[in-house]
């Protein structure tokens, strides 16, 4: 019985071992041996060493892909978090319409991410984009009801960036549907108590929602800043083209991508990608070592 149980069990792991094997391992392995070549899918692959690393370091492009990609992950990551946190107190109530309400906040997630991004380009086209024109309401002569001029999504290097982060607030269906479902599971007797007890909705929040709730948090936006130098490939590719000049919303997907694809250079590609890696396992860390800290004052 138990060598049949074994076989069985031998057998369903099977198939993920072998996806494992075939779509992680393996190509890590090329990563890595790939890194310390130069290659152009041309010419028979040529040892180089440390040279594409060494390139790297002078690389003006790179460092500027490596600041804008930091500088998304610390922004977007905490940002997302926080809209997926609301959503969720928001609308945890069973309330006429609150099915609607959720399936509209998990809808732009599954949405293939092409379509997602040429939506956005017409919805920041600065002449007859939706989200323009409704700055506008109120203002006088093309401007805002502020008396500013609207943001200049495609052409603006800051406003560019903004644009990446603001299409990344609304692909949060995932950490939301975990959220809710952490916050719906979370016993009712703490909260009829908090009630006797005349606690203020603040107080309810961060003696008795945020704590228990933590722990998911934490795993949302540690996988979050994983995805982080993923989410924005897409729309920095296809809204903003990488730019505008010089290279404001280029993040380090994009460069790779160019790298690899466009010049040919896999050598120079692959060194990349293991510097992205490495970037990411050090955000990580560094997240992991605030939080750790945050929450043994929390348990104080």
């Amino acid at each position: 019985m138990e060598v049949r149980e074994g076989r069985q069990l031998t057998l369903m792991l099977a198939p993920y071992v072998l996806g494992l094997v075939a779509l992680i391992l393996v190509p890590a392995v090329v990563t890595v041996a790939l890194s310390v070549t130069e290659y152009d899918l041309i010419q028979p692959a040529r040892w180089v060493g440390l040279a594409n690393f060494r390139a790297l370091a002078g690389d003006e492009i790179f460092r500027i892909a490596l600041l804008n990609s930091v500088v998304f992950a610390l922004v977007a990551a905490p940002l997302r978090l926080l809209a997926a946190l609301a959503l969720t107190l928001l609308l945890h109530r069973r309330v006429r319409g609150v099915g609607s309400a959720r399936a509209a906040a998990v809808l732009p997630t599954v949405v293939p991410d092409v379509a997602y991004g040429l939506l956005w380009l017409w919805l920041f086209n600065p002449l007859y984009g939706p989200v323009n024109l409704l700055l506008r309401l109120g203002g006088e002569g093309g401007l805002t009801v502020f008396g500013r001029t609207p943001p200049q999504w495609l052409t603006s290097p800051y406003d560019a960036r903004a644009a990446i982060v603001l299409m990344s607030l609304f692909t949060i269906g995932e950490g939301f549907v975990l959220l809710l479902v952490t916050r719906l599971g979370l016993p009712g007797e703490l909260y009829e108590l908090a009630a006797m007890e005349d606690a203020t909705g603040w107080d309810v929040f961060r003696r008795i929602t945020l704590p228990l709730m933590a722990p998911v948090a934490v795993l949302l936006l540690l996988r979050d800043t994983i995805l982080s130098l993923q989410l924005n490939f897409v729309p920095a590719l296809i809204v903003t083209d990488g730019g505008p000049p010089p290279y404001a919303t280029t993040y380090l997907p994009l460069f790779v991508y160019r790298t690899g694809f466009e010049y040919l250079r896999y050598g120079y590609a692959a060194a990349a990608t293991l510097l992205m890696l490495a970037l990411t396992a050090g955000l990580l860390l560094a997240q992991w070592v605030v939080l750790r800290r945050w929450r043994r004052g929390l348990g104080g």
